[in-house]
């Protein structure tokens, strides 16, 4: 049988060369059509399928404090710990993005996408006049405070994960102070420690640069700034030409100069309609003009006492959220438990530019705490001779 095997094979091999050899005669005028981006939608979505008989693929929308809320719910095992992503901004919706990341996590989490109040889905849920009441920090810790009750109760979990990425770990933050009970941790990555503090590390990183490269236009317009950040208010255009240059240098994504990666992943979710992507920027705008100077004035130097283990991950050329500012708080931290974690080769987006080691530190830092309490579907069966 083995000879007869092998001619098959090598009849199926001519067959596909044929078929190539064939494909490349074909006439160069005629190109391949290009795909739809409901095309590239249905793909992307296809293969990130859960089909595992205790899966969970939910995208539900919620009434939180008087307005709409989405959120997206997956996992391949609803035993599994339930991680809620808390993304940043204000108004920059992690879930348009998560597909890109977030995928291989849902075999050991059940992971929450939430569009905050004034973000992405939410945002297109409802008017404005009807979020701003709750456009503050204490009114989003409350907006989240809610929403963790629910996942609790409708999951039946007593305790869940918490990630706070920058902007959302000012909620991160607040909402572990609050109720530390309701936690195995908090995840803290690209943590906000001191607004006005990290503007002025930020600058100081961005003109050193500009120096050194020689950069005459960069040195131009950041030192037109100065002082930086000053004692005055803050305005988009101050903030908008520093985050220019720190993101040119890097400080948002390692060896990256813009952000048209992290754009163009949006551009393509299976999560969100076209209606969905035009509500960003319209929810970021929103957003930034109600809740910069609370971003701006956040002093966390001496929140330092937390009621349930704390986990922080920084990007060790982190300026978008200063790396020295966490690394520094961290070492003032009292916890039941504390770890930390620097990504040699990431800035913010850790866990888009080393999704690989920010995952297995997901699994060996944060997950042991939900298995030591029982919360976590059976390991995976492994038979050996």
């Amino acid at each position: 049988m083995k000879p007869f095997r092998s001619l098959l094979l090598m009849l199926t091999v001519v067959v596909m060369l044929h078929g190539v050899v064939a494909r490349a005669a074909e006439p160069a005028q005629n190109p391949p059509k290009p795909l739809s981006r409901e095309e590239v939608t249905r793909i992307l979505d296809s293969n990130r399928a859960i089909n595992t008989p205790q899966g969970i693929n939910e995208q539900v929308k919620l009434r939180i404090n008087g307005i709409d809320q989405w959120i997206s719910v997956r996992g391949k095992d609803r035993r599994n710990p339930i991680l809620l992503f808390l993304h940043g901004g204000p108004a920059s919706p992690a879930m348009p993005e998560a597909y890109t990341f977030q995928t291989a996590w849902e075999d050991y989490f059940t992971v929450v996408q939430w569009d905050q109040r004034g973000s992405g889905k939410t945002y297109a849920a409802n008017t404005e006049q009807a979020m701003l009441p709750g456009m503050s920090v204490a009114g989003m810790t409350d907006d989240a405070a809610k929403l963790v009750q629910y996942l609790r109760e409708h999951y039946g979990k007593q305790k869940i994960f918490l990630l706070g990425h920058s902007w959302g770990s000012i909620l991160g933050v607040e909402l572990a102070q609050q109720h530390p009970e309701w936690f195995y941790a908090y995840i803290s990555t690209g943590q906000v420690v001191n607004g006005r503090r990290n503007e002025e590390v930020g600058y100081n990183f961005a003109l050193r640069r500009a120096r050194e490269e020689g950069n005459t236009t960069a040195i131009r317009e950041l030192e037109a700034l100065a002082p930086y950040p000053g004692d005055g208010p803050m305005t988009f255009e101050r903030i908008g030409m520093r985050s220019k240059w720190e993101m040119y240098y890097g400080g948002l994504a390692w060896g990256r100069k813009d952000y048209q990666f992290e754009d163009d992943a949006e551009s393509l979710s299976p999560d969100y309609s076209r209606a969905d992507l035009d509500a960003i920027a319209k929810g970021s705008l929103f957003s930034l003009n109600h809740l910069l100077p609370a971003l701006m004035s956040t002093d966390f130097d001496h929140v330092t006492r937390f009621g349930c283990p704390v986990i922080v991950y920084v990007g060790a050329h982190d300026y978008t959220t200063a790396h020295e500012l966490a690394e520094e708080w961290f070492t003032h931290i009292q916890a039941p438990s504390k770890k930390l974690v620097s990504f040699a080769d990431s800035a913010h987006m850790m866990m888009q530019e080393q999704p690989g080691r920010f995952l297995v530190h997901l699994v060996t830092d944060a997950l042991p705490l939900a298995q030591q309490a029982g919360d976590a579907a059976p390991a995976e069966v492994v038979r050996s001779r």
